[in-house]
């Protein structure tokens, strides 16, 4: 055993590299079943697998740590030296832990993923044991939850609608820690809780960039004694505020002037032309003419003005499917605008109409699904894998698709939307799918080689260049690395609004996200009432978000996409939006300083925002409060 102690916190790592912390009396540490190791091609290898490991103290100017040695592994008949460290250390100036793993030479083993470090001893039928996961909003699971937790989207993917932010974290008794992934581009996590628990495991995974280990992976961990989940989500604030990456909206509104335009939007989800080719997952051979259809720029420009008769002050229309291919079809390769619907005339018909109503518009755009009937598609700039593999699939409406390598998508973005302004379209806003809510692509091609992390960049760069053009960008969903950039989004929902209505909920769900960046990221709700039991505006009121009008999905069944059993008239519709805008109008630049269940109750929530607003709503009772 060899252990460290500063600022009484004490370290220590036993032989089979498990980790125990002990801070005033609490202790933390890896459960007994846990085996930090490498998943290989070759086969499976725990740490304690290598033949020589050594651990020695270390100390610098900043802190103090054990670092562990592990050199040469068995890959069946053979002895290869692949090596790496592991490094434990405090930082003495703010007593958090980071876990560091180094690797010294990959030779000899070809790695899958990394895990480490490793699950925490959580095991106690304990409803004030509960673990906080970044799947979507937010989940708080206690301990006793009767639901057995699901696959995550992405595998737990930090950058993905599986992992909105990259940390997790576990409270037991008010005692707690986050773990916060420093180098989140190539890592995820995983998390197991079966059927009543009663326990919550989760942990951490690392796997290659283009093939190679490469880099040192981070994980920094800090314990607090006396918290709530409100305390872990602060200190992430903090830690993105001191890297410079906490842009607020007032900050994004100082800039580009029509981002207080945005605020207090009723959000409308329309389509013009769909397209579900033959060789699609979606087409749907005994109804080959089910999702085809056009409807014409007119027919939205008449809607537009009848929802400005009944009312409606302030809204924005996001319009899929808009250009001559059809929604999902031959991206990036999308203009001109559909001819059936009206062409170009129509288009800008549609957008200065807008314009008069004193209303937003943008469109929806692709610049990751590259889809091989583009006509400037070619292989050369689809992503390439480590192994010269070229992945591709064909779910969407448009068929056959690969990925565009991220480093080109800046280019297609600057061509299409120069031709929009050779045409006189004028856009408010711009979507780009699937940026943040998908993982960064790699590229092994050396003609554009690109890691996650330098297509997060990309990806960035295509939202700055709408922003230069004072137009606001937006995305599927949110995505830590985007908030720089990012304007408003699609949603940013419960991991439950993503099931059927009525699917058991697999936690308590709570707004880790918005208690983070509520005041940096423009959220439409979805306002359905799904059920005589279940009203969606509730969310959107505590999440103090905008709401959807009117949301009409791709695709059926998808993305939240589902028939709604409660029907209200359009006034009514009118009027529950009226109620949420007022209140998004009102809290939208105001961060979310403590969310609250209530007397403990799951069923009564309560939000309240810098500004004194409070926000309480019922679930049960399907009752709030704005005070």
């Amino acid at each position: 055993m060899t252990s460290v102690n500063v600022n009484n916190l004490e370290i220590q790592v036993n032989e089979s590299g498990h980790v125990t912390f002990t801070r005033d009396g609490v202790t933390w540490k890896f459960r007994e079943g846990f085996q930090p190791r490498l998943e290989c091609e070759e086969g499976i290898l725990n740490f304690e697998d290598a033949l020589s490991i050594s651990r020695d103290v270390i100390t610098s100017g900043v802190g103090e740590g054990i670092r562990s040695h592990y050199e040469g592994f068995k890959a069946g008949n053979q002895t290869v030296p692949y090596s790496f460290d592991t490094i434990v250390w405090v930082e003495a100036a703010s007593s958090d832990v980071f876990f560091e793993w180094v690797p010294l030479n990959e030779e000899g083993l070809t790695v899958r993923k990394i895990y480490w470090p490793g699950e925490m001893e959580f095991d106690e039928k304990n409803e004030k044991w509960y673990t906080l996961l970044n799947h979507q909003q937010g989940l708080l699971i206690p301990n006793t939850w009767e639901t057995e937790m699901a696959p995550i989207p992405f595998d737990g993917f930090f950058g993905t609608a599986g992992g909105y932010m990259p940390w997790y974290g576990q409270v037991k008794d008010r005692a707690g820690y986050i773990a916060i992934c420093v180098t989140p581009w190539n890592a995820g996590y995983y998390a197991e809780h079966p059927t009543g628990g009663p326990y919550t495991h989760v942990g951490t995974w690392h796997e290659p960039s283009l093939g190679k280990m490469e880099y040192r992976r981070i994980m920094r961990y800090s314990f607090l004694n006396d918290c709530d989940y409100n305390d872990l989500c602060k200190v992430y604030r903090t830690y993105v505020k001191e890297q410079g990456r906490l842009k607020t909206l007032a900050e994004k509104a100082a800039k580009n002037p029509s981002v207080d335009d945005l605020i207090g939007c009723a959000f409308v989800h329309k389509g013009i032309k769909t397209a579900v080719q033959e060789n699609s997952d979606f087409f749907d051979p005994a109804d080959p003419e089910k999702n085809n259809r056009v409807v014409t720029f007119a027919e939205r420009e008449k809607e537009m003005r009848e929802l400005h008769e009944l009312g409606v002050e302030k809204l924005y229309l996001h319009l899929d499917g808009w250009a001559q291919p059809g929604y999902d079809n031959q991206h990036p390769d999308y203009t001109p605008a559909c001819a059936e619907a009206g062409g170009w005339e129509g288009m800008k018909s549609l957008a200065d109409t807008m314009q008069e109503l004193g209303y937003m518009f943008g469109i929806h755009d692709q610049y990751r699904d590259y889809y091989l009937t583009a006509p400037s598609y070619d292989e050369h700039y689809a992503c390439v894998l480590a192994d010269g593999t070229v992945p591709g699939h064909k779910r969407w409406a448009g068929g056959p698709q690969t990925f565009l390598c991220g480093t080109q998508a800046p280019y297609y973005v600057k061509r299409n939307f120069s031709s929009l302004e050779e045409h006189d379209i004028h856009l408010d806003c711009a979507y780009l799918d699937v940026f943040t809510c998908n993982e960064g692509d790699e590229c092994a091609n050396p003609y554009h080689r690109m890691t996650r992390k330098d297509c997060y960049d990309y990806r960035n760069r295509c939202f700055e260049y709408l922003l230069s053009k004072n137009i606001l960008p937006s995305s599927e969903e949110v995505s830590d690395w985007s908030v720089p950039s990012l304007v408003f989004c699609h949603y940013a929902p419960y991991d439950f609004m993503m099931r059927a209505p009525g699917t058991p909920k697999e936690g308590i769900p709570v707004p880790l996200y918005n208690l983070v960046y509520h005041d940096c990221v423009i959220e439409p709700w979805m306002m359905d009432r799904v059920s005589e039991k279940e009203d969606y505006m509730l969310y959107a009121l505590l999440n103090g978000g905008a709401p959807y009008l009117i949301r009409e999905g791709a695709y059926p069944n998808t993305d939240g996409s589902f028939e709604s059993d409660v029907k209200g008239t359009i006034e009514e519709d009118i009027r529950r939006c009226k109620v949420v805008s007022d209140l998004h109008e009102k809290v939208a630049k105001c961060e979310m300083v403590r969310h609250e269940l209530v007397n403990g109750d799951a069923n009564v929530q309560k939000t309240t925002f810098a500004d004194g607003t409070t926000v309480t709503v019922d679930f049960e009772k399907q009752t709030y409060e704005i005070a």
